[in-house]
């Protein structure tokens, strides 16, 4: 019978909330790939959904959680959100964040 080991962590989530004015797809993209790259979040899949007349929406599913991006292009708006177990690496985001 094989042995499982496994890390206990502390059931808690934090979260990171903010708005921003960029709205083109493919910054975005660019832009929070690397701040979660930077953050030391290990990214698992990423999708995205392009809407009909305007409007993004994409999704990173993290190891530590998600990271999701709804843009408003006719406010000229982003909302961003990321939501992680670990409160280390979210505040290195939320530090790599406030430079957008």
């Amino acid at each position: 019978m094989m042995d499982i080991k496994y890390k206990e962590v502390e059931a808690q989530i934090y979260n990171h909330q903010l708005w921003i004015n960029e709205t083109e797809p493919d910054r975005l993209k660019k832009i929070f790939d690397k701040q979660l790259i930077d953050s030391g979040f290990t990214i698992v899949h990423f999708t995205e959904h392009h809407f009909d007349l305007q409007g993004y929406t994409c999704f990173w599913l993290l190891a530590e959680s998600h990271l999701a991006i709804h843009t408003f292009p006719e406010n000229n708006t982003t909302y961003i959100e990321l939501s992680s177990c670990n409160k280390e690496k979210l505040e290195h985001f939320k530090r790599l964040s406030a430079q957008c």
